[in-house]
């Protein structure tokens, strides 16, 4: 993958992550705060716990640091799969904020992600 590539992938993923997080806070109470400071995504939920969810460019990798620990993604050609064989990103993003929000998030699993 070239650094494009991944960069182009990493933005739509993030932007996927915002645009829930803002979908679910219309429809529901769940009062995510969804901040977004340059390649990272911070998820700030009403008990005050976090998911940051960060690009490493150097390394072509996403990484989420949750409650339940951190994890490292990459590309495969279909999703960004844990480097760890944890699973797919957004499958453990939507646990990790059903845990810590108290409400399932249902990211848009598009191409490209």
């Amino acid at each position: 993958m070239t650094d494009l590539e991944f960069l182009d992938r990493a933005e739509h993923l993030l932007q996927t992550v915002e645009e829930s997080c803002d979908r679910v806070n219309e429809e529901t109470d769940a009062d995510i705060d969804s901040q977004r400071s340059g390649g990272m995504v911070t998820l700030t939920f009403r008990n005050r716990s976090q998911l940051v969810l960060n690009m490493q460019r150097p390394l072509h990798e996403l990484w989420l640091a949750a409650r339940s620990g951190g994890y490292h993604f990459k590309w495969d050609g279909a999703a960004w799969q844990d480097t760890k064989g944890q699973g797919e990103l957004l499958a453990i993003l939507q646990r990790e904020t059903a845990a810590q929000a108290g409400v399932t998030i249902g990211f848009n699993n598009t191409p490209g992600n």
